[in-house]
């Protein structure tokens, strides 16, 4: 048979009724008057040169460029050093997409906006002085005993590693046998002499002291928006000219609230069972304070990759401090990674499905971007901002691009380039 030859798509000239019309109650809607006239032009008006033209088209197109690559620029640099006054209004937005389904469910018992936001405040805010209380009594001990904690953890790894300081310690000592050869001294490092006045347990409570600030700047903030409502979104759409441009932020703005909250509520769910199976595992294994270990689980795996690897490494410090049996305190990280890779490889692909869309390794550069702007929290929000990211660029003509290289792969289309090939 011979191929179908391939068609050309043409974009057919809009016609006059397709055209968005704009809207009258805009307040970006120009003033027209509809009896103007235009004046015809001169009969001895030079003919236009439609290279010059191109060429100044051309130009202008480069300009855009430049100034689009600084604005990108100057976004950076301001996120990064306004990372003190964005990082609460952030998480505080984060929230509000997760809790405002709350706030309807509320409002439909016939709640108003204010008294839910404040019912939902409230009980964010006993949980999280409810939990910090309980917690803090295990905390305060592992902070005060984590530099002696490390120690003794540093002379059972030495037992571990002993092979490869003797290399270590063979390889130094040729060194000042050919200094010596030489004729020459080897440098003396630099001593690193501590503060006293700085110690561990000092910067703990410092940044304690910032962490509790923030949390209530971001409760405060959480409760204005969700008693607003949908204020900020109303009054976009308000000032946009046209109707089009008006559902579409609509859309965009319910597809954002949709995704994110239903990732973060399964996160939730999935992070708080792994926290509690973490904690009986420990209990049962011996370590004490199983309750403190499966709270920072439950919190450091909503930081993707990054999350597994701090809990692993400070579950592996602690079980060399609990036990004196190696195998035995490295039997607390491993249980953790059993644990881990269950959740990652069975339970998330069931409940979280393809529900956000984004790639691994978009998530991992992401993670990383935001970890080196903002720090911890920046982990933290990474994957939602990713994926509010990803929605407006599939809404957006100009970034669809940049959203499809965030997007993950489509089965469908590499099916269909195996069987081209």
């Amino acid at each position: 048979m011979t191929p179908e030859p391939r068609r050309r798509l043409v974009d057919p000239a809009p016609s006059p009724a397709l055209v968005p019309a704009p809207d009258p109650d805009s307040v970006l809607t120009p003033d027209v008057d509809p009896t103007a006239q235009a004046v015809p032009v001169a009969p001895g008006a030079p003919t236009p040169d439609l290279r010059r033209t191109s060429t100044a088209l051309g130009q202008l197109r480069r300009g855009q460029l430049q100034v689009t690559v600084l604005a990108v620029l100057a976004l950076l640099y301001s996120m990064y050093f306004a990372r003190q006054f964005l990082i609460p209004v952030v998480f505080a937005l984060v929230l509000n997409f997760l809790l405002s389904p709350v706030l309807r469910a509320l409002a439909r018992w016939h709640l108003s906006p204010p008294l839910g936001a404040a019912i939902i405040v409230v009980t964010l805010l006993g949980l999280l002085g409810g939990g910090g209380y309980a917690l803090s009594g295990p905390a305060q001990r592992w902070i005060v005993t984590a530099p002696a904690s490390v120690r003794k953890a540093e002379v059972k790894l030495s037992r571990i590693f002993r092979p490869v300081k003797q290399v270590q310690q063979t390889a130094e000592q040729m060194q000042k046998a050919a200094g010596a050869v030489g004729g020459g001294t080897s440098p003396r490092l630099p001593a690193v002499v501590l503060r006293e006045d700085e110690s561990f347990a000092s910067r703990a409570i410092g940044t304690t002291e910032r962490i509790i600030v923030g949390t209530l700047e971001v409760l405060v903030l959480l409760y204005f928006l969700l008693a607003g409502g949908d204020l900020f979104l109303q009054k976009l759409i308000k000032v946009l000219p046209l109707v089009e441009q008006k559902a579409k932020v609509v859309d965009v703005a319910r597809e954002i609230e949709a995704a994110v909250s239903a990732y973060l509520a399964t996160a939730f769910v999935i992070n708080v069972c792994e926290g509690i199976v973490v904690g009986l595992i420990l209990w049962a294994m011996g370590m004490p304070s199983p309750l403190l270990w499966g709270v920072m689980v439950a919190c450091l795996e909503f930081v993707p990759y990054l999350g597994a690897a701090v809990a692993t490494l400070v579950l592996a410090i602690a079980g060399l401090t609990t036990f004196d049996s190696v195998g035995q305190a490295l039997a607390v990280p491993g249980a953790f990674l059993a644990v881990n890779l269950l959740q990652a490889y069975i339970v998330t692909p069931l409940l979280q499905g393809h529900r956000l869309l984004l790639n691994p390794v978009a998530i991992f550069v992401g993670l990383t971007f935001f970890w080196f702007i903002w720090g911890v929290p920046g982990a933290f929000l990474a994957v939602p901002l990713l994926a509010t990211l990803k929605i407006v660029c599939d809404h957006v003509a100009s970034l669809a691009a940049f959203g499809e290289f965030l997007g993950e792969r489509d089965e469908k289309e590499r099916r269909r380039l195996v069987r081209e090939e």
